[in-house]
């Protein structure tokens, strides 16, 4: 595949990451709001059986959500303006190069998102299990999570829809991280093949035939110094 044509496929993944986390940090935001501000991720609930509402024991501290949606929001930001930026490289510039320090960012930034990604996705999984726990063990007549999407909550309290959320959420965050894992092994590989092209015209910085890439310093130029004639005798 051309450097293009893995240059596309990157700028597909940055616009498909972009939409993952809007929708990552917009559905954690929605299910805070139901529940008045409070992060349900490791939460607790109680049951009142004469009213047949479900309330709310405990739950986490507001800034783990906090936490999860800007992660999720700076991926989306740094995928925007990547996105736009090779878009207008691509409609504008006849010639596309990357320099290797750039890339070298990338693979850096690369890591850091995936780092992220992967503790915001155990967060979600783990917090969310813990809630669904807590609500199938003191709910009557539930055996699954999704079913308390059903049930009256103590007002102010909006359990509609919390799970599903909870799951898009989680589910866009680990999307999100394989496209990051897709992203590094391209960006690795336009590396290797930049390495690779420099080689094949002379050596980093330098014209064909160069000594170490220097230019000026052709083979030409240096055969009298390392072909001397010998000295008579």
């Amino acid at each position: 595949m051309a450097v293009t044509g893995l240059l596309l496929l990157e700028l597909g993944l940055y616009a498909s990451s972009f939409i993952c986390g809007i929708i990552a940090a917009a559905s954690i935001t929605v299910v805070q709001g139901e529940f008045g501000g409070r992060c349900m991720l490791y939460g607790l609930v109680n049951y009142s059986q004469t009213a047949d509402l479900i309330g709310v024991q405990s739950s986490s501290s507001p800034s783990l959500c906090y936490f999860v949606s800007a992660i999720s929001i700076l991926v989306a930001v740094v995928c925007f303006s990547l996105s736009l930026y090779w878009l207008y490289t691509l409609c504008f510039d006849s010639v596309i190069t990357r320099e290797r320090m750039w890339m070298n960012v990338i693979v850096a930034v690369c890591g850091v998102f995936l780092f992220f990604l992967l503790v915001t996705g155990c967060m979600l999984k783990i917090g969310r299990d813990s809630l669904c726990s807590s609500v199938t063990q003191h709910v009557h007549n539930i055996t699954r999570c999704e079913e308390a999407q059903t049930r009256k909550w103590v007002s102010p309290f909006k359990g509609d829809w919390f799970y599903n959320r909870l799951h898009r959420a989680e589910t866009a965050v680990w999307v999100n991280f394989f496209f990051w894992l897709i992203i590094g092994v391209l960006v690795i590989i336009q590396r290797r093949q930049s390495a690779g092209s420099r080689v094949n015209t002379g050596g980093y910085g330098g014209p064909a035939g160069g000594l170490f890439g220097e230019p000026g310093a052709t083979a030409s130029e240096t055969e009298p110094i390392f072909n001397s004639p010998p000295r008579p005798q």
